[in-house]
């Protein structure tokens, strides 16, 4: 299908932030402009013609961004481009399901903020709040599809130099479809077990000779196989148009509109609470061993709705062959509200037999928005070869949230959580067969019956960014290329309890910092390179906006003492193209620390000395090693370990040496399909991730203290795929998950519980395609 590499993104309504963005309309007049017969457009930073055809479905050559000087050969980072063919072939329908095709990357549970939301770990790092959409970073607490994406781009390392505050283990951006010169249409029709059923389509019309329309739909129904209650349903739609594609200057407008109404996972207690490990036979933590449906939630209280709406202005200029101008402004609003039970031990129920239905409730409101200009090109000074790229950045977000008035402790003490009066108003449920359909009702301590009602908002946190950056790679001889980059922010944030009152003011901190990366290529050979890079990477208090879990979050007895965390990272690497530029190879080996890490001392008054450090090495395939095979996926090694944690005492010893939360030692994923007389093909993919911890404690025993570990097992998964060409027109795919039907846990809350993923499952796809 053809295809283009100028995505979606929204825009924003506020003139104070798209003033920048508004430069690159202002430079573009549309209808002035005459069709460039003889030209191919760049869009997103790489050129392409109006029509693409994917020789290599599996291999992407460039990154979308025009922040991005050089090809991914040639550019000295980790980045992993995971293609749409990758994400349809393997029956991914969401961001977290399509990253599983990537090594390296985890998912973390949560607790409040975002609980079942997107919240992916590279190498090590939480980057929650490093996902862009199109390049503009992407805010609010949501579950992303992908019926509207092109192809995902996972930077591994330090790239706050790219997308400012964060990114500190990397970031990812999620490219978009929009309009392309040519017609077709594709519709996607979903069925298979546990009640799946998925429709999309994605249809493109050219209105004119310079212009085109393109609309993507979804419908999403399914519960998950092995899992007792838990639905996921949702449906959005994507409109784009495009003008002046084929000419020198072109714009774009895009509306993203996602809805989702779902039944949450809980997930699975751990077997114990700290203050019952009372022998070194049970310092080892793990979920709880119970039948693998059991769900600890009320089916007829527990909900998580979201609503995103997006909105994208992009315009382009080519001011000269080698040179252009892209101004962008979006807007976005995401909204998200939850009643989640989640199976709490920390009170020591789980030994007992019992499980306290511990609650967490959330409504949020979240808008951003954000304009940016960019202006990339080539040219020489002297001898010297440049391919740069300059720009500025303004951003506004706000994030509005409150809670719901549900109470699940009948009794004004903390010890009777499964005491007989939370055991009769049903907040506290067995551990072996829980009955999901209990007729709960909202007790309050007093007796009475309050119907579940949303509460008042009561917190608001804002935030401001500018930014100035520039990015260049130099080419000193047909060898040799040098790859430099600088970004400096202005941050400000504020938070607002609400009420405000003396006890409890509107905090504000202003930070600005400069980040910049090296690299340095040697090019062997035309289809290989070998780079060593450095980068430096800032994630100031306040970053996530009050949105996910903070880890740096501004607080009132330490507002004085708010230190930014910063992180390096190192890395030396080599890509190469073999086989015609058919089949690429990568491998790097890293080493990312982090200075001024938060940890907490005495009296619990957070610290900002602590020290982080992981390092390892990874290695990639994508492409074609023969005309009918594909390949995709890597290895990726990483040690992780706690450096300094600040003043160290006996029972808090136990955090030093050890590896950080959600970080496996050993990630493997491959993906692979096989053509057979051009109308069949089969495949498959394979899955590796180790063991995984959630948290360390400390425990007495004997007089001696003791390292305390929750953890989940590693585990491998399989799934398989098969499909045939029945007409020109009609395809039909069959896709198998989990297909040894694996009981394996894939996330992990630090102390309460796992969320244990789906079994085996099965759906069948028609494909009808114009």
């Amino acid at each position: 299908m053809p295809s283009s590499r100028s995505r979606h993104s929204r825009p924003a309504v506020r003139p104070a932030y798209l003033a920048l963005a508004c430069v690159g309309f202002a430079a573009s007049p549309v209808a002035a402009q005459d069709k460039a017969e003889d030209q191919t457009p760049s869009l997103g930073g790489v050129t392409v013609s109006d029509t693409v055809i994917e020789e290599q479905p599996y291999k992407v050559d460039r990154a979308d961004s025009p922040k991005y000087t050089a090809p991914l050969l040639d550019t000295p980072k980790s980045i992993v481009v995971l293609p749409s063919e990758v994400i349809r072939e393997s029956g991914s329908t969401s961001f977290v399901e399509a990253l599983r095709m990537v090594p390296g990357i985890t998912f973390g549970a949560g607790e409040g903020g975002n609980p079942q939301g997107d919240r992916p770990f590279i190498r090590g790092f939480d980057a929650q709040g490093s996902t862009f959409i199109d390049g503009v970073r992407s805010v609010g607490g949501q579950s992303r599809e992908i019926f509207a994406i092109e192809q995902i781009e996972v930077v591994k390392g330090s790239d706050s130099t790219m997308g400012g505050r964060g990114s500190a283990g990397g970031s990812i951006n999620l490219v978009s479809k929009m309009p392309h010169l040519g017609t077709d249409a594709r519709a996607d029709l979903s069925y298979g077990t546990d009640d799946y059923k998925r429709a999309t389509i994605d249809a493109n019309y050219q209105v004119s000779e310079v212009a085109a329309i393109r609309l993507n739909a979804m419908w999403h129904d399914a519960d998950v196989a092995e899992r007792d209650v838990v639905t996921y349903n949702r449906w959005g739609i994507s409109p784009s148009v495009a003008l002046g594609l084929g000419t020198s200057t072109r714009a774009y407008v895009n509306f993203y509109h996602l809805e989702s109404d779902d039944i949450p996972d809980p997930g699975i207690p751990f077997e114990r609470a700290a203050g019952q490990v009372t022998s070194t036979d049970l310092l080892d933590i793990h979920p709880a061993d119970v039948p693998r449906d059991t769900f600890y939630g009320l089916a007829d209280r527990d909900f998580r709705k979201t609503n995103v709406d997006e909105l994208l202005l992009r315009a382009e200029h080519d001011l000269a062959d080698t040179v252009k101008l892209r101004g962008t402004a979006k807007y976005a609003n995401v909204k998200q509200s939850y009643i989640i039970t989640q199976p709490d031990d920390s009170q020591g129920n789980v030994q007992n037999g019992r499980v306290w239905r511990r609650v967490n409730t959330r409504w949020s409101n979240v808008d951003s928005m954000v304009g940016q200009i960019d202006l990339s090109g080539t040219f020489a000074t002297g001898s010297l070869e440049h391919a740069f790229s300059v720009g500025a950045e303004a951003s506004w977000e706000q994030s509005k949230r409150g809670s719901y008035n549900v109470n699940t402790n009948v009794t004004t003490s903390n010890a009777l959580r499964c005491g007989a009066a939370n055991q009769a108003a049903y907040n506290c449920t067995t551990l072996i067969n829980p009955n999901p359909y209990d007729p709960w009702q909202n007790v309050q301590v007093n007796g009475s019956i309050v119907p579940v009602a949303r509460n008042p908002i009561n917190a608001k946190t804002e935030a401001t960014t500018y930014s100035l950056y520039a990015l260049d790679t130099i080419t000193l001889t047909d060898s040799l290329l040098l790859n430099l980059g600088i970004r400096q922010d202005w941050y400000e944030t504020s938070a607002t309890t609400i009420p405000t009152t003396a006890t409890s003011p509107v905090l504000t901190r202003k930070d600005d910092f400069l980040n910049y990366q090296a690299g340095l290529i040697f090019k062997p050979a035309a289809n290989g390179s070998i780079y060593v890079s450095y980068a430096k990477s800032t994630t100031p208090p306040g970053s996530m906006v009050g949105e996910g879990s903070e880890g740096n979050a501004i607080g009132l007895a330490t507002l004085d003492d708010l230190k930014a965390e910063n992180t390096k990272s190192y890395e030396i690497g080599t890509k190469w193209e073999f086989l015609d530029a058919a089949l690429g190879l990568t491998f790097a080996a890293f080493r990312t620390e982090t200075k001024n890490a938060r940890t907490n001392g005495p009296d619990n008054i957070p610290l900002y000395v602590g020290e982080r450090r992981i390092q390892g090495f990874e290695a990639g395939f994508n492409g074609r090693p023969l005309p009918f095979w594909s390949i995709f996926g890597g290895y990726t090694y990483m040690d992780s370990e706690v450096r300094s944690i600040g003043t160290v005492t006996p029972t808090t010893a136990f955090g030093i040496g050890k590896p950080f939360p959600n970080t496996p030692k050993h990630s493997f994923t491959a993906w692979t399909t096989f053509d057979i007389a051009e109308r069949f093909q089969i495949g498959g993919g394979a899955i590796y991730n180790s063991k995984q911890y959630g948290s360390f404690g400390n425990v007495n025993i004997g007089g001696s203290n003791y390292t305390i570990e929750r953890s989940i097992p590693g585990y491998w998964r399989f799934d398989a795929t098969a499909s045939a060409r029945l007409t020109e027109n009609i395809d039909v795919r069959v896709n198998v998950q989990n297909l040894t039907n694996k009981r394996y846990y894939d996330r992990t809350y630090t102390t309460h519980f796992a969320t244990i993923a789906p079994g085996r499952s099965a759906f069948a796809t028609v494909s009808l395609k114009y």
